[in-house]
């Protein structure tokens, strides 16, 4: 039972940090605008959530798991746009 609690909140916590980025890709997205996005910052953020990813494996966490698969999606979606749109 308590570990049924402790998963429901790393899915709450990750669900809500996830969708975070959600704003900033549409955004993205539908400007183009990325003058103001630091590359450093979207390369570093891409690479630890892609680590905490594979940490999340290596744990067969699912709330690790989940969380960080799709915000490795989202960043990276993020860091490609920078990086394409940067002119």
């Amino acid at each position: 039972m308590a570990e049924a609690w402790v998963e429901a909140v790393g899915l709450t916590a990750g669900v809500l940090t996830t969708l975070a980025f959600l704003p900033q890709v549409l955004k993205t997205w539908r400007t183009r605008a990325v003058r103001d996005l630091s590359l450093p910052m979207y390369l570093s953020l891409t690479v630890g959530v892609f680590l905490w990813l594979v940490y999340g494996l290596l744990q067969d966490s699912p709330s690790i798991i989940l969380a960080n698969g799709v915000t490795f999606i989202l960043a990276l979606s993020i860091l490609i746009m920078k990086i394409r749109y940067h002119r």
